[in-house]
């Protein structure tokens, strides 16, 4: 049994050491405490400005918000029992949105927002709907007078009409193939025109995923629906994919396929219908980009059935590069270096889908390990940011 030996009958120089030692321990500790102190600091005055929304399984709390214009970080917490989205919507127009938020887990929304009023959705599809009221500030006043001109844009927005009137034909006969195939019972041709019919979409998906409704009706995955497969509310491409590949029958699809293919049809209609901001085509493909960076690519979960992760992501890439090449000649003259870093940026990940798709052969995006799906959110991410410098470049914020 050990004993403590009294202060007094320590050496004077052992004395000092142990003096010192309590000192230097205390300095430490004090320098622990400010510095986690300054970093708690830090933090809180880094998010004093989020504004933080709580979904719960059927509401969303607030639902109704007033922000000004400008730069504003929206942190959405999930209280519910499941993955959920929530989205900024300017009509039938997504804004912004963040999709697949872990239950207990929180994301964080930036968005840019000019005066107006807004709707937003909140989790579940079937979940009301909220408002945002934006108020006009002397700072966002002062910026839309500074817009540049609108001229330079006209070709280039010009020339993505015909792209999405081009695809939205391709589309809409990709989806008619299917449906016949589907009408005629025919498994194997049925699951052989569901990859053409998809990759359409996909090359249409970050201008048809402006369009909420729509959008939800065509492409929203069963997570959003109460019932999940079973609801009844849950059609689209998806839901033919579940039966398709999952289920391995055509037996009730008729009139899905045959609903589908008249949302195509409308998606067409809305898609040359709606106008279009020349800061939208840069930022639609960005925001379809971190898709697969934040989401898409670890999880596999936007083609679970099929496993066509693949061939979706390449169509995305091509979207990506028509909106790049649209533009390619107002960045030759004004930010070369930044094209440069673009062209590099889209070639990396083309190269790398190609070279996965390769590998992965009949069995699809299910054969690709964690490391292979990380290169592809790491070479998504990077094209993403390298496209973020064309809008300052062109002046385009807030258009």
């Amino acid at each position: 049994m050990s004993s403590q030996v009294p202060l007094s009958s320590l050496p004077p120089r052992t004395l000092h050491w142990a003096l010192a030692g309590s000192v230097l321990v205390m300095i430490a500790a004090g320098g622990l405490f400010y510095y986690a102190a300054h970093m708690a600091a830090a933090k809180r005055q880094a998010h004093q400005g989020e504004i933080t929304v709580t979904i719960h399984p059927h509401s969303c709390e607030p639902n109704a918000l007033t922000v000004p214009a400008g730069p504003t970080s929206f942190r959405i917490v999930n209280r519910s029992e499941r993955a959920v989205e929530w989205e900024i919507l300017d009509g039938v127009l997504v804004l912004e949105e963040r999709e697949n938020i872990a239950p207990g887990l929180s994301q964080v929304i930036n968005a840019d927002l000019l005066s107006g009023d807004y709707s937003i959705t909140c989790g579940l599809l079937s979940n009301p709907r909220g408002t945002l009221h934006v108020t006009p500030t002397a700072a966002s006043e002062a910026a839309a007078k500074a817009r540049p001109s609108m001229l330079a844009f006209v070709g280039p927005l010009s020339e993505f009409r015909v792209y999405l009137s081009t695809q939205g034909t391709e589309l809409i006969k990709a989806a008619s193939a299917l449906q016949q195939a589907i009408d005629a019972g025919d498994l194997e041709q049925a699951q052989a025109l569901y990859m053409p019919a998809r990759i359409a979409y996909q090359r249409l998906a970050p201008a048809a995923q402006r369009l909420a409704e729509l959008d939800n009706a065509i492409n929203a995955r069963a997570d959003y629906f109460e019932q999940r497969e079973q609801d009844p509310q849950f059609v689209g491409f998806h839901r033919i994919e579940y039966s398709l590949f999952e289920q391995r029958s055509t037996a009730g699809l008729g009139p899905i396929a045959a609903r589908l293919l008249v949302d195509v049809g409308q998606l067409k209609q809305q898609l040359l219908a709606q106008s279009l901001p020349p800061g939208q085509l840069v930022s639609s493909v960005t925001r379809n980009l971190r898709s697969i960076a934040q989401v898409r690519a670890s999880s596999g979960e936007e083609e679970r059935y099929s496993h066509s992760d693949l061939n979706g992501f390449i169509a995305n890439l091509a979207v990506s590069r028509k909106v790049l090449d649209l533009l390619r000649p107002l960045l030759v003259k004004s930010a070369s270096p930044l094209l440069a870093q673009i062209d590099r940026a889209a070639s990396d990940f083309e190269t790398e889908l190609n070279d996965l798709n390769a590998q992965a052969g009949d069995r699809g995006y299910e054969r690709l390990n964690a490391d292979q799906r990380q290169r592809i959110a790491d070479r998504a991410k990077a094209l993403a940011d390298a496209l973020d410098g064309i809008d300052p470049a062109l002046g385009l914020f807030g258009l």
